[in-house]
């Protein structure tokens, strides 16, 4: 019954999901096509609004994140071990900088679990309000 009525919930706040969005993350997990997709929610419906290719940084990530609004992101993250072996984790981050509006926030919040499930294969969840809250030193931490 309690997951019945939270499946209520979700299907009740009508956001959808635009095939685009699986489809880029299916090629990020899959093929590393991209190193991040920036998502956005747009006349109800979550659409993709930026990919990064390969060769990008975590700074270009940042930087693509606008500094008042709220967004959903995929980043692919690459790092060495203690014993020295290459690896790399899909990170979801649910960007809600301070300054964005309250209804945005709100919208982001109350769409984001459903929005997670759309997406199989996200290994580690980050909150982020600021820069800070996501630079390689946190993601570093959360990895291990």
């Amino acid at each position: 019954m309690f997951i019945f009525c939270r499946y209520q919930a979700n299907a009740a706040s009508g956001m959808a999901v635009h095939d685009d969005c699986k489809l880029k993350f299916l090629e990020l997990k899959a093929k590393r096509t991209y190193r991040f997709i920036v998502y956005k929610i747009e006349d109800k419906q979550v659409i993709v609004e930026k990919v990064g290719e390969p060769g990008q940084s975590h700074d270009d990530f940042a930087a693509s994140l606008p500094a008042d609004e709220c967004r959903y992101a995929i980043f692919d993250f690459d790092f060495v071990t203690a014993e020295n072996c290459q690896k790399s984790k899909i990170f979801f981050i649910a960007w809600c900088p301070d300054v964005a509006k309250v209804r945005s926030k709100m919208i982001y919040a109350s769409s984001k679990d459903r929005f997670k499930r759309e997406l199989d294969g996200i290994q580690v969840e980050l909150q982020a309000t600021d820069p800070t809250e996501m630079d390689l030193d946190v993601l570093k931490s959360r990895v291990n």
